[in-house]
């Protein structure tokens, strides 16, 4: 089995969480653009991400998270390596 790498890792949490194809995943997708990412799949993707990449995001960024893109910017500050 291929070792995913982090980028691909970042994709595939959005779609496991969202329940979504990954190839939908894309830095241009937004929060609450599909049904699939709403208030509630946001937080569980919040988790998610801090799960898979062990950081702790605080709640400014946790609420500024508005795209998969967005989400990848967090992620570095809050030093993930992507």
């Amino acid at each position: 089995m291929n070792n995913p790498s982090h980028e691909d890792q970042v994709v595939a949490v959005f779609a496991r969480v969202l329940g979504i194809d990954a190839a939908q995943v894309t830095d241009e997708l937004r929060y609450n653009t599909i049904p699939q990412w709403d208030s509630i799949a946001h937080m569980s993707v919040v988790a998610a991400l801090e799960e898979a990449f062990g950081v702790m995001i605080d709640m400014d960024d946790v609420i500024d998270m508005s795209s998969v893109g967005k989400a990848r910017e967090i992620l570095r500050k809050h030093g993930a390596a992507l």
